[in-house]
C-alpha cells in the first residue's frame, strides 16, 4: 500500500472508535494544556512585571538601605541582598538612611542628574471625600518636586509640589486617577482643590495623577503622593528614606553609580574596609528578580507536564496493543492479501501519532486560552508562547511514535495463517 493509503487507513481506524480514542486525546489534552497554560501564565506575569517595575526609567537607579526585604509601593518584597553576599560586621545592616542623610546627599551630589527623596507611607489607608470612600488599599507615598518626573507620573491636572509646600510639609497632596474616580465619580477634575480626608487627616488636593495602569504586583493608581516631610509626622510611616537618581542618559549610569556609591559612604562613614550598608538598584534588576524567581515555576510546568505525558503514553501503549489483539485477523487478512510488515508497522505507528497529535492540538489550545484568561487578570495583552507550542507537538509526536512502536512491531510480526484462524 502507499502511504497516502495507509495514512487515510489509520485515520478512519482512528475515528471509528471515538470513545477510546477521545479519552486517549483527554489524557494526552490535560498534559499539554498543563504544561502551556502553566508556560503561558508566566509569560504573562513576566510582561506584567516588567511593566510595573518601568517607575524608573532605563537612566535612573534607586539608593535604598540595605534590609531583608525591600518595601516597594507599602508592600514588603523581594530580598535586597545579593544572593549569597553576606555583610560582615562592620556592614551594619539595619542602619537606615535617614532625613538628614537624604539631605547630605542631595545637596552633596555633584554628578549632573535629577535627584528626588521618597518616603513611603502607611499603607491601606482609607481615603473619604463627603459620604463616598475608598477601600482601605490605599498607599501614600512622600516625594518632592522631582518625584513625578523620576517615578514615571504625569498631572492631568493642577500643578507639582513648590519648595515651600517639601519644607513645610503641607497637607497637599495628588490623586491617583483610581481613587479620583471612586471620590468623584461624574467628574474626577472636580477633585482639584477640594478637602478629602486621608485616614481621618484633611488634605487639600492640587494635582490629578494621570492613569499609569495597575498591575497584579503594584496597583500604581490607588495612591495618594505628599511631601517626604509630610510622611514623616504620619503614623506607621517608613523609616527610611529612598534616594532616587535620573541621569541625562544610559551612558552616564554606571559612573553616577560609582558617584553615588561614594558619596554616601562618605556620609554614613564607612571605612574602606566596611563593606555598603546600602543597596544601589536600577529599575530593571528588581523585574529580573522576580522572572528569575518565576523560572522555578517553569520547571515545575515542566515536570507536571511530562508526569502527564509519561502517563498518557503508557495509557495509549496499553490501547495500542489491545487494538493489536482486537484486529488480529484484520492482520492476517491484510498480509494474506500481500500486505507487507512495513505497511501494518506504519499504519499503526500513523494511528499512534495520530491520536497524540490530535491530543496536542486541543491541549494546546486549552491550555493558551487558560493561560490568557489568567493574563486577562494581571492586565496583560494576549500572550501565545510559539516556542513552547512546537515544543509540545515535537514531544507528542515522541510520545505517539514511542507508544506504537511495540505494538506496531508485535502486529507486523503476526503470522498471517494464525492470525486468520484468531478467534
Amino acid at each position: 500500500m502507499k502511504t497516502a493509503d495507509i495514512l487515510a487507513l489509520s485515520y478512519k481506524t482512528v475515528t471509528s472508535n471515538k470513545l477510546r480514542t477521545g479519552i486517549t486525546v483527554a489524557i494526552i489534552a490535560f498534559g499539554i494544556m498543563a504544561l502551556i497554560g502553566i508556560i503561558t501564565a508566566i509569560q504573562a506575569m513576566n510582561q506584567s512585571i516588567k511593566e510595573s517595575f518601568s517607575t524608573l526609567g532605563a537612566n535612573a537607579f534607586a539608593i535604598r538601605y540595605k534590609d531583608r526585604n525591600i518595601n516597594i509601593g507599602g508592600r514588603r518584597s523581594i530580598s535586597a541582598v545579593k544572593k549569597g553576599a553576606r555583610p560582615d560586621k562592620t556592614s551594619n545592616v539595619g542602619k537606615k538612611i535617614d532625613y538628614l542623610q537624604a539631605k547630605m546627599f542631595k545637596e552633596n551630589f555633584k554628578f549632573p542628574s535629577l535627584i528626588g527623596l521618597q518616603l513611603n507611607g502607611p499603607g491601606n489607608v482609607i481615603v473619604k471625600y463627603g459620604n463616598k470612600e475608598t477601600t482601605p488599599e490605599v498607599q501614600i507615598r512622600g516625594g518632592d518636586e522631582n518625584f513625578l518626573l523620576i517615578n514615571g507620573y504625569t498631572l492631568q491636572a493642577g500643578r507639582n509640589f513648590s519648595r515651600m509646600d517639601v519644607e513645610t510639609g503641607r497637607n497637599v497632596c495628588f490623586l491617583g486617577s483610581e481613587i479620583a474616580e471612586k471620590l468623584f465619580p461624574n467628574k474626577p477634575e472636580a477633585a482639584l482643590e477640594k478637602i478629602i480626608r486621608i485616614a481621618n487627616l484633611p488634605y487639600r488636593v492640587i494635582g490629578l495623577l494621570k492613569p499609569k495602569g495597575s498591575s497584579a504586583f503594584l496597583q500604581m493608581d490607588k495612591v495618594i503622593v505628599t511631601s517626604y516631610n509630610n510622611v514623616r509626622r504620619l503614623p506607621n510611616a517608613g523609616t527610611s528614606y529612598t534616594i532616587n537618581v535620573m541621569v541625562d542618559n544610559l551612558t552616564q549610569l554606571e559612573p553616577a553609580i560609582g558617584e553615588a556609591t561614594g558619596t554616601l559612604r562618605a556620609i554614613r562613614r564607612l571605612d574602606i574596609k566596611d563593606n555598603e550598608n546600602f543597596f544601589i538598584d536600577k529599575s530593571d534588576s528588581l523585574a529580573e528578580t522576580f522572572i528569575s524567581l518565576l523560572s522555578s515555576i517553569s520547571g515545575s510546568a515542566g515536570a507536571i507536564g511530562l508526569i502527564t505525558l509519561i502517563g498518557a503514553a503508557i495509557g495509549l501503549m496499553n490501547i495500542m496493543l489491545v487494538a493489536v489483539t482486537e484486529r488480529t485477523k484484520e492482520v492476517g487478512l491484510i498480509k494474506a492479501l500481500g500486505g507487507t510488515r512495513k505497511s501494518i508497522r506504519n499504519q499503526f505507528l500513523f494511528e499512534s501519532i495520530i491520536i497524540s497529535l490530535l491530543g496536542a492540538l486541543f491541549g494546546i489550545v486549552l491550555g493558551v486560552l487558560v493561560g490568557n484568561a489568567f493574563a486577562m487578570v494581571v492586565g496583560t495583552g494576549f500572550v501565545v508562547p510559539w516556542g513552547w507550542v512546537i515544543t509540545g507537538i515535537i514531544i507528542c509526536s515522541v510520545v505517539g511514535l514511542a507508544a506504537g512502536l511495540w505494538p506496531a512491531i508485535k502486529a507486523s510480526k503476526l503470522d498471517p495463517i494464525v492470525a486468520l484462524r484468531y478467534e
